[in-house]
């Protein structure tokens, strides 16, 4: 490779004829994977260190070596890199970088490898990294969330089922609804640094190589846990990168949801909650508007993320054992995902950070609805011992009289009440007030205000 003048690929000595401009530009992958350079570096060093280690290259050709991987990484850094389409991907053009520095001496850094483990080895290594970052992100929105909730508790908003008033709820707890979903994200995260943690290096083309190499040395040196068991499986092996995926489009589903909530809540026929004009955009034509247009972006991206998790999917299921050039692929779609759900992310800490609750609204939409419905069914059955069932049919016959004549049930009188339910005494005025409703429900996981209060004090804890 050192006399390759007119850099060709290592295969022109064994292929004669030039491939067509057109799959030159396709087969080539080094616009996308240019970004694992950093990975395929320090896995090229691990690697020359154990064949060194082992015997199989000596003191000086593995200095020469990592002193040049190591002036290549500071060439790329410093943007004095030049990058060579016709070489493909970014391990070739490292290797041929480290020809022009070292001369023939750097032939040896492929022993006992091929690009198969190479490739699988510096994706994985980037994948940790990826989803410690997409973790860090996911930490600060929470965060963010128990801040808004520790300064809400006592905000008190109606709970909707079918976007319909259901009972009255803490605006703390709907919030901390959001966190649970963003903690499930974050274990799924955690989860894939775990199945992960394989160290596919050194099973080279898909048999494995006959020199005496140390895999587990390898994996130390790399952070792995333990080398992985199956050469053939190994290079086959894209279900890392479906777990990332899928963790992905599950997270970009409960933006998409919180995004959409905002919006709704956010509109002229709730306003429920004020964004800052940090997070809104104008019209070109309506001097008026404020539009939520960073949370319209997020719902609306949330299709990419589950077309990369289905293109991957649709690729593997096609595939029999070992390497094949579909699998090129693999890196564009994990890395589009990556930067799209690390850019919602922010996004929508910035929205948390840029919002506030219209607490007044919060309290004039919870009374109406008969929202606190459940709660005088409920007291039926604790003070009139009546089965939940005739307790329901009760306090539909009181709603639908405080329908007819056009008032709350905090409205009625005892003497309009009695003449549904006789049993019920005044004391069940106090069922109709909404801080009351809420605080009632002290069941583990409830609404109540103590409830919030542990669970927060709890997180924060964490």
């Amino acid at each position: 490779m050192g006399k390759n003048k007119n850099n060709l690929p290592i295969w022109n000595t064994r292929i004669k004829k030039n491939s067509t401009n057109l799959f030159k530009k396709i087969g080539g992958s080094l616009s996308i994977d240019k970004r694992l350079y950093k990975e395929d570096i320090e896995a090229s060093t691990a690697h020359v260190e154990m064949l060194f280690k082992q015997k199989i290259i000596n003191f000086k050709i593995k200095s020469k070596i990592i002193w040049g991987l190591n002036r290549i990484k500071n060439e790329i850094i410093k943007k004095k890199f030049i990058f060579n389409d016709k070489l493909e991907d970014i391990h070739m053009n490292i290797e041929r970088r480290l020809f022009e520095l070292i001369g023939e001496d750097a032939g040896y850094i492929h022993t006992a490898r091929s690009r198969n483990d190479q490739v699988v080895t510096d994706f994985k290594i980037w994948l940790k990294k990826a989803n410690k970052e997409i973790i860090k992100n996911i930490d600060s929105i929470n965060k963010n969330i128990l801040k808004k909730a520790e300064k809400n508790i006592e905000t008190i908003m109606p709970g909707f089922t079918h976007l319909k008033n259901a009972q009255p709820v803490s605006f703390a707890h709907y919030l901390m609804a959001y966190l649970e979903m963003f903690n499930r994200d974050k274990k799924r995260f955690e989860n894939n640094l775990d199945s992960i943690n394989e160290n596919p290096l050194g099973v080279a083309a898909l048999t494995g190589t006959s020199f005496e190499i140390d895999r587990f040395y390898t994996t130390k040196k790399l952070g792995f846990k333990k080398p992985t068991k199956n050469s053939i499986d190994t290079v086959s092996d894209r279900d890392f990168v479906i777990d990332f995926l899928y963790s992905c489009s599950v997270c970009a589903v409960h933006i998409s949801r919180i995004a959409e909530e905002f919006i709704i809540w956010n509109s002229d026929a709730f306003k429920l909650i004020s964004l800052n004009d940090k997070i809104v955009t104008g019209s070109s034509i309506m001097p008026q508007k404020k539009n939520p247009d960073p949370l319209e972006y997020l719902r609306g991206k949330t299709g990419f993320v589950f077309g990369n998790l289905f293109s991957m999917l649709t690729t593997l299921k096609g595939l029999p054992l070992s390497y094949f050039k579909d699998l090129q692929d693999d890196k564009e779609i994990v890395f589009t995902s990556f930067d799209q759900l690390k850019n919602s992310l922010i996004i929508l800490n910035d929205v948390f950070k840029n919002f506030s609750p219209n607490k007044k609204r919060m309290i004039e939409l919870a009374e109406i609805g008969y929202i606190t419905a459940t709660d005088l069914a409920d007291y039926m059955v604790r003070e009139l011992k009546y089965p939940f069932r005739k307790a329901y049919l009760q306090t539909a016959k009181i709603i639908n009289y405080a329908e007819k004549n056009k008032k709350q049930l905090s409205e009625l009188s005892m003497k309009e009440i009695n003449k549904i339910e006789k049993g019920l005494t005044s004391d069940v005025l106090k069922v109709f007030d909404l801080k009351r409703s809420v605080n009632s429900k002290v069941s583990y996981g409830g609404t109540s205000f103590e409830n919030i209060k542990k669970m927060i004090l709890s997180y924060k804890k964490k």
